[in-house]
C-alpha cells in the first residue's frame, strides 16, 4: 500500500520537520497493525494535514485521510502542543479503524 502525504503548514515553517517525523512515526508505530487490513498492491491511501498556529498562539488542524476509497475526517481548534495534537489525531484514526 502506498500511502500519499499532503502536509499544509499555517504560520508553523519552523516545525515541519518535527510535523513531518510525528505522521512517520505514528503511521509507522501506531497504525501498522490497523492498517494490515489494508495491505494490497492496488490500495492507495492519502493523508492530507492542514495544521496552522491562530491568533491565540494555539494549533488549528484537519486531518482527512482516505484509504481504499474510506474516507475518515478529523477537526479539532485551540489545541495547546503541538505533539499531543498530532498524536490525538492518530488516535482518533486508530479507534475508528478498530471498529470496522
Amino acid at each position: 500500500m502506498v500511502i500519499q502525504r499532503k502536509i499544509n503548514l499555517k504560520n508553523l515553517d519552523n516545525d515541519k520537520a518535527v510535523v513531518d517525523r510525528l505522521i512517520e512515526e505514528n503511521i509507522n508505530n501506531k497504525m501498522d497493525q490497523y492498517l494490515q487490513k489494508f495491505e494490497w498492491n492496488d490500495v492507495e491511501g492519502e493523508i492530507a494535514l492542514n495544521l496552522e498556529k491562530n491568533k491565540k498562539d494555539l494549533f488549528n488542524w484537519v486531518l482527512q485521510i482516505t484509504i481504499d476509497w474510506k474516507k475518515f475526517r478529523y477537526k479539532r481548534e485551540d489545541f495547546k502542543k503541538l505533539d499531543d495534537l498530532i498524536n490525538h489525531l492518530f488516535d482518533h484514526f486508530k479507534e475508528e479503524l478498530a471498529k470496522k
